[in-house]
C-alpha cells in the first residue's frame, strides 16, 4: 500500500555529516529518513525555501525541459529498500501515456517539489526502514525540530552549490 508523504525537513546526521531528508505521512504518524548527497539536499532545500538563482540548477533545468516538451510529473514512489539503499520511480505523463523512470529518491523528491507532484512511499519500505540501523532510530528522528532545516540552510555557502558562478 502506498502512503502519501511530504518533506518534513532536512537535517544532518551528526555521526557522518551526511544530509538526511525526513519524509512524514500527512497525519505525521509515520516518518522515514533518507540519507542523501549534499547537492540533492541543496536542491531540496532551495525549493522548500523558494530560493531562485539567476541561472537554473540541474533539477530546475530538468523540470523546465519536461514542462517544455509537455511531460508532466504526476507522482513519485519510493518503492523499495534493499541493502540500505532506497529505490524510487518518477511517474511521468506524456500524451496520455504513463512513463515510469527509475530514480534516486533524492532526485525524485527534488523534482516532485518543483512540479507539486505527490510523494508516495510504499508501506513495506517504511517497515523495512524501521529494521535498518541507520545510526538513529526513526522515533528519534521524529523529534527533530524545524530549526534543523534553518541551521542547515544558514550553514550553506556558495561553494556548496558548485564552484562555477551562476
Amino acid at each position: 500500500m502506498l502512503i502519501k508523504m511530504k518533506v518534513a525537513g532536512l537535517t544532518i546526521d551528526p555521526l557522518t555529516n551526511t544530509p538526511i531528508v525526513i519524509l512524514k505521512d500527512i497525519d505525521e504518524k509515520k516518518a522515514i529518513p533518507i540519507w542523501i548527497g549534499l547537492f540533492e539536499a541543496s536542491a531540496i532545500a532551495t525549493e522548500l525555501e523558494k530560493i531562485t538563482f539567476s541561472r537554473p540548477m540541474t533539477h530546475d533545468l530538468m523540470y523546465e525541459i519536461l514542462k517544455t516538451v509537455k511531460i508532466e510529473i504526476i507522482k513519485i514512489e519510493i518503492h523499495d529498500l534493499r541493502n540500505n539503499t532506497f529505490f524510487a520511480n518518477i511517474h511521468l505523463l506524456k500524451d496520455g501515456e504513463i512513463i515510469v523512470i527509475d530514480s534516486r529518491p533524492s532526485d525524485a523528491i527534488a523534482l516532485a517539489l518543483r512540479a507539486n507532484a505527490t510523494i508516495f512511499v510504499d508501506e513495506k519500505v517504511i517497515e523495512k526502514s524501521r529494521n535498518v540501523d541507520f545510526g538513529k532510530k526513526i522515533t528519534e528522528l521524529d523529534t527533530l525540530k524545524d530549526d534543523k532545516l534553518k541551521e542547515f540552510l544558514e550553514n550553506l555557502s556558495p561553494e556548496d552549490f558548485g564552484k562555477y558562478k551562476m
